[in-house]
């Protein structure tokens, strides 16, 4: 945790010379502990003062980003242990083990899935970031030889799992551009992948089965000058896993232990893709900021897309469309027009059902603040009043010549009102999106 305005006012000069541009010491020290300025403000500040208070800067969880370019994934810098304190920023990437003992046919195969493995969902881009390619014939050629396969079939940001540094290096030959992840360093090889880390600038896995030997792996590690790591913690079983992950997040966030300020990563390879991708989620929320699966399904890679979708929303802040008026399809002036909130899930759970009926139409979304349409209408967000005033606003009469307007079916006890406020004609839609497709072929 950082410090507080009174304990970085202990480590200032406190001369009040306000050469840092504030009338006191005491109120350049409570903006610091805002980060509405910089310790360089301050002329005379000690070199330890400095010190201390440049440690106390940084995050609890440094962010680190494996790949580059538009595909590179940032995990870690999240400052909270539950969602509702404030949010969790950086959502947890999720891989496919790629094995170097699998067929060609078998292996060009998983690849194709992996980067098919892509979906929209509520106006936003979900798929796979990572192929963990792992060694596990053993064999330097054909890991090289998976490696080289890999790089030049997918875009996917890679992972090098293998603990022999040898094989890690000459792999490093053929996607060091791509800054891949090192997994893993542990008690035995950490000096030369250290090394290797170091002299690549890349992220490296530290790898234990304990806690404490964690912690010291990482102290040895980290005498490399190997800053980007991703903490690993060998354990089988899942209770085991989610008490390791909660322990490591909670003394990085209140207690400000170092050794375990980085994100951390979960390997599932049981054999029941269902059983992965219950135990995927439970790490996921628990605290994993990257899931690596032994096997992947169109189904369970996309329930663990739609869960980390929710998880890493703000729970204070429900996800929104912009409220305006969206064509679909090519729509005219004698094109009719729906009527619902902004709230993301009601907008394309309407979009979908209009697209699919083929009715060029206009659907109308209402500032609800986010909120659905019968909690909306609860809430007063969604009243005649506010329709009436979004279809001012959009210029919807520029649009469509016939002043028809529909509404939800569950807000039907409105329409008098609605059509007394806007001066609109008012049809009633069906309760359920469902029905839209052929309530829209009938109205036509």
């Amino acid at each position: 945790m950082g410090l507080s305005g009174l304990d970085i006012y202990k480590l200032l000069p406190k001369t009040n010379c306000r050469k840092c541009n504030f009338p006191t010491c005491l109120a350049f020290a409570l903006a610091l502990a805002k980060k509405s300025t910089d310790i360089s403000k301050c002329p005379f500040l000690s070199v330890e003062a400095k010190a201390i208070l440049e440690s106390s800067a940084q995050p609890p969880i440094k962010l680190v980003t494996i790949g580059t370019g538009e595909s590179a994934v940032s995990i870690g810098n999240e400052t909270v242990l539950f969602r509702h304190e404030e949010k969790f920023h950086h959502p947890a990437a999720i891989g496919l083990i790629i094995e170097d003992t699998l067929t060609p046919a078998h292996l060009a195969d998983l690849i194709k899935l992996a980067n098919s493995l892509k979906f929209e969902r509520v106006g936003q881009k979900l798929s796979l970031e990572l192929l963990a390619i792992k060694n596990s014939s053993l064999s330097m050629d054909k890991f090289l030889s998976c490696v080289k396969f890999v790089t030049e079939n997918s875009d996917l940001n890679i992972v090098l799992f293998s603990n022999d540094p040898e094989a890690i290096k000459k792999s490093l030959e053929i996607c060091k551009d791509k800054k891949p992840l090192i997994f893993a360093a542990n008690e035995i090889n950490f000096e030369k992948l250290a090394e290797i880390a170091k002299a690549n600038q890349l992220p490296l896995v530290a790898s234990s089965n304990e806690l404490e030997s964690l912690a010291e792996l990482v102290k040895k590690i980290k005498e490399f000058q190997v800053e980007d790591l991703v903490l690993h913690i060998n354990q089988a079983k899942l209770p085991a896993q989610i008490e390791s992950l909660t322990q490591i997040r909670r003394l990085a966030l209140k207690k400000n232990f170092r050794v375990f300020g980085f994100p951390t990563i979960a390997v599932v390879d049981n054999v029941d893709p269902i059983t992965d991708s219950l135990v995927a989620g439970a790490l996921m929320a628990k605290y994993a900021s990257i899931i690596l699966l032994s096997g992947a399904s169109i189904a369970n890679v996309l329930s663990l897309l739609t869960l980390r979708q929710n998880i890493y929303s703000d729970p204070q802040k429900p996800l929104q469309v912009e409220p305006k008026i969206y064509p679909v399809g090519s729509p005219d002036k004698d094109s009719p027009l729906l009527v619902t909130t902004n709230f993301s899930l009601s907008y394309y759970t309407v979009l979908a059902e209009v697209e699919a009926s083929k009715v060029a139409s206009y659907i109308l979304s209402v500032d609800t603040e986010g909120m659905s349409v019968l909690t909306a209408w609860a809430a007063e967000k969604f009243t005649p009043e506010k329709i009436t005033q979004a279809l001012k606003s959009s210029e919807a009469s520029e649009l469509i010549s016939h002043k028809r307007v529909v509404i939800p079916g569950y807000v039907a006890v409105m329409s008098a009102d609605l059509e007394e406020a806007s001066g609109w004609s008012v049809s009633v839609g069906p309760r359920e999106a469902s029905g839209i497709t052929a309530f829209l072929k009938n109205l036509s």
